[in-house]
């Protein structure tokens, strides 16, 4: 019974810095462009080297 003492204000504070952390994210702009990686594994970067002409 003496660990739950313990055990609880941990827990609570974890929790509130898990929520702190969350809430620091999201003001930072961590969340604005959740698309953007998934459109950018798509492209193929090397076309756009072959296309350009080469400098001889």
């Amino acid at each position: 019974m003496s660990a739950l003492a313990y055990l609880i204000p941990v827990a609570l504070f974890l929790g509130l810095l898990g929520l702190v952390a969350f809430l620091w994210a999201l003001r930072s702009g961590q969340f604005d462009d959740l698309d953007g990686a998934a459109h950018r594994i798509l492209l193929d970067e090397d076309e756009d080297e072959s296309q350009k002409p080469k400098d001889r």
